[in-house]
């Protein structure tokens, strides 16, 4: 049982409790005995400065002078006062009203047991007998005033150990309540998650406190997921649709070739169906690579590069090819921008934007890769001149196998696109096509 007490909140607060209780009762144990000596030294110090005086009368005249001082200090006594009994060497009374017998050694006695005037129990004293010529001397103080003393710490000690154990059980209880309130509401969450109402989210105060933080960490975290599941919709609905028909391609051309006779004729329906098989793969390895950039944003591996030279050399290696097919490709950037990213996938989505712009252009078309900084990062725009998308196609150029009508017709699965937002997601940016310009540009924002 005890075992599983710090497990739970209410559990944790009443063993914080029960150390603080015991750590008060450690606390007092050692209060209690420092005060209690220095209690008892203080009345030892009393009883050895009046023996000190004593003895001082008995050096100048004997016996009789220190019964004299004793008779005096009698007959002015007070409630503080000290007792004496003063005694020859038969035993016999000198002076003194202390009604206790002789110690038996010289020294302090810390209970010496006497009898009191008129009272009927006995009462204890601390005491210190001292030899002098010709008999004993003892000086007594009465402890009733320590006992009491001693009572009232320990009466005070335990009054406030039992006054932090009831604030200690009341504190756990609140804390342990406000605590199962605070986790009922993300458990109900979860709950209704299980259930199938993938937008439900922890309820936050605002507060800024440790439980705000993690309902806002919770549901960052569920919007994640519900962007990963969306996009697992989206992926598997773009499969389903998209693949069919390329697929049933492949089927029907296996067919035919498994019916053909002439082996000239199957050789060439078998070279078409390990073509269209090829086809299905890269599509489906493209599919696969874009899933992985949108799920690698916190992972993915970073380096301090210099992204103007990076677009120097992807506008050279590309600039031979825009020359051959009849378009050209201008550069125009700053110096110096430094980013933080994965080079080998800035360089594919750079590279996707400009074989679109090869594939999807009429000769004649001049594109221009531009980059700048801007505030919280860079961005970089590959924008052409040619006749571009109309307007209601735009929106979806980015969802995958989303391809414009007039790009139907040329080489492409409608994934490059796709793949470049997800680069830039994963970059901390985004991705665009700009409206306010002629012909098609597509904006790509880093954060750096």
């Amino acid at each position: 049982m005890l075992g599983k007490a710090w497990k739970t909140t209410t559990g944790l607060v009443a063993m914080v409790g029960l150390v603080f209780a015991l750590a008060i009762v450690g606390i007092g144990a050692i209060s209690y005995e420092v005060t209690h000596e220095a209690l008892e030294q203080q009345l030892d110090h009393r009883i050895s400065a009046e023996t000190a005086g004593l003895l001082a009368e008995a050096h100048r005249h004997g016996l009789p002078a220190i019964a004299s001082a004793i008779e005096r200090r009698e007959a002015s006594r007070s409630t503080a006062s000290l007792d004496y009994l003063l005694v020859d060497e038969a035993g016999n009374r000198v002076a003194g009203k202390l009604q206790a017998q002789v110690p038996s050694k010289v020294g302090f006695e810390e209970f010496l047991h006497y009898r009191k005037p008129g009272e009927p129990d006995p009462g204890i004293a601390q005491a210190l007998t001292t030899k002098v010529a010709g008999g004993m001397l003892v000086v007594a103080a009465d402890r009733s005033g320590l006992d009491e003393i001693d009572r009232t710490l320990a009466a005070l000690f335990a009054a406030a150990l039992a006054a932090l154990l009831v604030v200690g059980a009341v504190a756990a209880g609140i804390i342990g309540w406000l605590t199962q309130h605070r986790l009922e509401r993300i458990d109900a969450t979860a709950r209704a998650i299980i259930g199938g109402d993938f937008a439900r989210r922890v309820p936050r105060d605002g507060s800024g406190s440790e439980f705000d933080r993690l309902a806002g960490t919770l549901n960052a975290m569920l919007d994640r997921i519900e962007g990963l599941m969306e996009n697992l919709r989206q992926v598997s609905s773009d499969v389903a649709h998209d693949l069919r028909t390329p697929l049933t391609r492949l089927c029907s051309s296996l067919d035919q070739a498994a019916q053909e006779s002439d082996e000239e004729v199957r050789s060439e329906r078998l070279e078409s169906a390990r073509a269209q098989a090829a086809e299905l793969l890269e599509i489906f390895s493209a599919l696969l690579r874009i899933a992985e950039i949108e799920g690698m944003s916190e992972r993915l591996p970073r380096e301090r590069l210099d992204l103007s030279t990076l677009l120097e050399r992807m506008a050279e290696s590309y600039r031979p090819d825009f020359e051959d097919s009849g378009r050209s490709l201008h550069l125009v950037l700053v110096q110096e921008m430094q980013v933080e990213g994965d080079r080998r996938l800035l360089n594919q989505a750079l590279a996707n934007l400009l074989d679109n712009a090869l594939r999807h252009t009429p000769a004649g078309t001049g594109v221009t890769i531009s980059g700048e900084r801007v505030k919280g990062g860079v961005k970089v725009t590959v924008a052409d001149d040619g006749p571009g998308v109309p307007a209601q196609h735009r929106a979806r150029l980015f969802d995958r196998f989303a391809r414009a009508e007039a790009a139907r017709s040329t080489p492409g699965h409608g994934l490059g696109l796709a793949m470049v937002r997800a680069i830039a997601l994963a970059h901390g940016g985004d991705a665009r096509i700009l409206d306010d310009r002629h012909g098609f540009a597509v904006e790509i924002r880093i954060r750096g």
